[in-house]
């Protein structure tokens, strides 16, 4: 039985660089740090969050993201994405989360996520 509680919270962090801008990965074509690599790492701190609580054999998997990305951030800047831990509905997890870089909010939403056991969830694949 796992215990997760709400309130769990991480941050992850990186710097912004021409492979995680706009231009790079396809999402636009300024060289501005990209949806879909802010995305990633708020995903990267729900997962986080919860990671050390999972049994052996366990992860989590995202399903549904729901985001607002309401400023640019430039090369060189650093941003954090943190993810809270607001519901355990079973193995459905749901997350508010946020991202800042030094000039304050750029992004905010909600992300859910599914406890799965990794060797039964790669058997779907064959």
């Amino acid at each position: 039985m796992i215990m997760l509680k709400e309130g769990l919270e991480y941050t992850s962090s990186l710097k912004v660089e021409k492979s995680n801008c706009a231009s790079a990965v396809g999402s636009g074509g300024l060289d501005v740090f990209a949806t879909p690599s802010m995305v990633a790492l708020m995903e990267n701190a729900a997962m986080n969050a919860v990671a050390p609580f999972l049994p052996a054999g366990a992860t989590t998997v995202g399903s549904e993201i729901n985001t607002s990305h309401i400023k640019p951030s430039a090369i060189g800047a650093t941003v954090q994405a943190t993810a809270v831990l607001v519901a355990v509905e079973g193995r459905k997890l749901v997350f508010e989360v946020s991202a800042c870089d030094g000039d304050g909010a750029i992004g905010k939403g909600t992300h859910t996520r599914y406890i799965v056991d990794c060797e039964r969830f790669l058997s779907k694949l064959k």
